[in-house]
């Protein structure tokens, strides 16, 4: 499974980075927002960071507007993946963005038919978002699994990127059902790597070392 960091906190980014854990990065006008910068600018910059895809989303609805925001969100890095709501003119634009070569994101998806459009339409990712459908009552991960089912029944290449994320064991699950990427907030990444009987080990081990006085190197 790849890891995406779903933040537009460059300083997070980095930091996650540096562990050498990181694929790429998710972004939304909501992230931005919260960033306090300038979407060209902060963007650029997360680019030079992260080797892997970067998305960007555009902001309007209209399929003409799109390819616009498209071509300038493009020229930001040779890594920006264009990021789409799962609309009909998000998939129009997907199509035409897919057939000029850039990456895609189709977003917002909450059915296991959005998935399918979006994979007949290239996306280079589809985005089915576990924790929104969850607050509804229902099994985001049920949605997963409709979309593996389905994709691998006709080999689409389009790879799902669980989104939403609420907890360590929503990775998990998502991973046992063959989710090729999870977009993570930095703090729940970090969780995953977090386990009391890891720590009492650990303690466990140093004070035993300690006892022996000796020095490695």
């Amino acid at each position: 499974m790849k890891f995406f960091v779903d933040t537009a906190d460059v300083k997070e980014i980095r930091e996650i980075n540096d562990y050498g854990l990181l694929d790429g990065v998710t972004t939304n006008p909501s992230l931005i927002l919260k960033s306090g910068r300038d979407i060209k600018e902060v963007t650029k910059e997360i680019c030079s960071i992260v080797a892997g895809p970067v998305s960007a989303e555009v902001t309007a609805t209209e399929y003409s507007e799109m390819m616009k925001e498209a071509a300038v969100l493009a020229k930001i890095a040779d890594n920006i993946c264009i990021k789409l709501p799962l609309t009909l003119d998000g998939l129009k634009a997907c199509r035409s963005l897919t057939s000029e070569g850039h990456k895609t994101n189709v977003t917002l998806c909450f059915s296991a038919g959005q998935a399918l459009m979006a994979a007949k339409a290239g996306a280079t990712f589809i985005s089915p978002f576990i924790g929104r459908i969850d607050d509804t009552g229902a099994d985001g991960m049920e949605l997963i699994s409709e979309i593996r089912t389905i994709y691998d029944n006709y080999d689409f290449k389009t790879e799902i990127l669980a989104a939403s994320i609420r907890t360590v064991n929503h990775i998990k699950q998502a991973a046992l059902i063959g989710a090729d990427v999870a977009t993570v907030p930095p703090a729940t990444l970090k969780a995953l790597v977090k386990h009391p009987l890891t720590d009492k080990g650990l303690e466990q081990f140093l004070a035993d070392w300690a006892k022996t006085g000796q020095k490695i190197g």
